[in-house]
């Protein structure tokens, strides 16, 4: 297989290992707000380290694991590859899920979503208190750091509810696409709720952004 890439010189077709040798670095995306707009459910300090500090993180750590698995990749060296593979899921993961993470939220969010989103909540789980209560005691119930996410699953036309652990990314690990996710690593709240995990959860619906949460919906029916 071969990909293209664009230049100022134009399009070219190059072969698969140009392609990882072209690669562009991740990059940490700004926020689509500012860090002490989320108060007072998430305040300005967690949101300041979670993005500048654990989200560069993971940035910064899946450049250099792509890396090393291009010049392992390069030397035909599939031990090195195997053995990078965790690294890489751990921080594209990370990467992934934040990227979400950041847009799912809004000063602006909070309440019920709308149109074709609300209607298929209320088709697969009879009522958006019962979703908000199920999605809610996910997060809640994830043992240690991971996510908790509302996806949908193409393949069966539904939303589905689901716990991923540590960073492993939504769709990476179960076939869901991601349309919300809930971080409930102690980095996301620890600093405001302490160890209460829910009252963190409760606070959230407050700033989820559920125009962002339905353009995904729509562009995964597609």
């Amino acid at each position: 297989s071969f990909c293209f890439f664009s230049s100022r010189s134009g399009a070219k077709l190059i072969a698969p290992l140009g392609c990882l040798v072209s690669r562009q670095k991740h990059t940490l995306p700004d926020l689509p707000y500012d860090y002490g707009a989320l108060e007072p459910h998430i305040n300005a300090e967690i949101m300041q380290l979670h993005h500048s500090k654990h989200h560069a993180t993971y940035v910064n750590n899946l450049n250099v694991a792509e890396e090393k698995y291009k010049e392992a990749l390069a030397k035909g060296d599939v031990t090195a590859q195997v053995s990078l593979q965790p690294a890489v899921k751990f921080n594209g993961g990370g990467h992934i899920n934040h990227t979400i993470f950041w847009t799912n939220l809004s000063p602006n969010g909070g309440g019920e979503p709308k149109g074709e989103l609300m209607e298929a909540i209320k088709r697969d789980f009879g009522s958006f208190a019962n979703f908000k209560e199920k999605l809610t005691a996910v997060s809640v119930g994830v043992q240690g750091s991971g996510w908790g996410w509302l996806g949908y699953n193409k393949e069966q036309g539904r939303l589905q509810i689901a716990a991923c652990a540590n960073q492993d990314p939504l769709q990476g690990t179960t076939g869901l696409i991601p349309l919300l996710g809930i971080d409930v690593w102690e980095h996301a709240y620890y600093l405001q709720y302490k160890n209460v995990r829910p009252d963190y959860l409760k606070a959230i619906w407050n700033v989820i952004n559920w125009e962002n949460v339905s353009s995904r919906y729509a562009t995964c029916k597609k």
